[in-house]
């Protein structure tokens, strides 16, 4: 149907092997056809934008923006093992946050030595960052509306995400096929991320947002 989205199965089969249908849960758009086999265009994975208010992040939003605190914890001597982020709605105004977990660039360092690596100013200009990477309705509720709360990095011990993994494994997961969730929904698996922070920092600043178009004129006759 024309302008909706609808739950199809994917089917595999071969010549060794036997057909199976199974649900993969990204968002596609069908492109054309191939004889009569539907072409498809990868558009997003399900349940992995985020959203608090109008905005709506995407996986590649949220990629790149992380990508663009390297040079930040590069100068602090870590780099980002693996991450996850949620819509942390419990209080008002909701804001995002991110689990991050680091470790040190260099072979010697030690899971002790990541606690003096965690300096907060650095940290909290991570977030910063983050909030100035993504588009412009996201700055936009954070800077005027003020619907979104400052963005949120919670760094995580060694060995969180392999919790995770466990957990979602738990719960019916592959483990040939998993893959870490760029955003999770379930208060179970959040609190397996949780229980392991060992530090806290958000953005101290609001990010730059100007209005253009349409807003511009909404801005100005009010």
């Amino acid at each position: 149907m024309k302008g909706h989205w609808l739950p199809v199965d994917l089917v595999r089969s071969g010549v060794y092997s036997p057909g199976f249908r199974y649900r993969v849960g990204d968002i596609l758009k069908v492109t054309g056809f191939y004889n009569a086999a539907p072409q498809f265009k990868f558009i997003r994975r399900r349940n992995v934008v985020l959203s608090v208010d109008t905005d709506k992040t995407t996986e590649e939003d949220l990629l790149h923006a992380i990508s663009a605190t390297k040079p930040l914890l590069s100068s602090l001597s870590l780099l980002l093992s693996d991450f996850t982020s949620f819509p942390d709605t419990s209080s008002v105004p909701g804001h995002y946050v991110l689990f991050w977990e680091l470790i040190p660039a260099t072979s010697t360092g030690t899971c002790k030595g990541l606690d003096v690596l965690l300096d907060q100013a650095v940290l909290e200009e991570c977030c910063a960052v983050v909030e100035s990477c993504l588009d412009s309705i996201y700055r936009r509720c954070r800077s005027r509306d003020k619907s979104i709360g400052p963005l949120e990095v919670r760094v995580v011990g060694n060995g969180a995400f392999d919790a995770l993994m466990d957990f979602c494994v738990s719960r019916g997961s592959s483990v040939n096929q998993y893959k870490t969730p760029r955003c999770i929904n379930s208060g179970d698996a959040v609190a397996v991320l949780e229980e392991r922070v060992v530090g806290r920092f958000s953005s101290q600043k609001m990010p730059h947002w100007e209005p253009f178009g349409v807003e511009e004129k909404v801005v100005q006759r009010s």
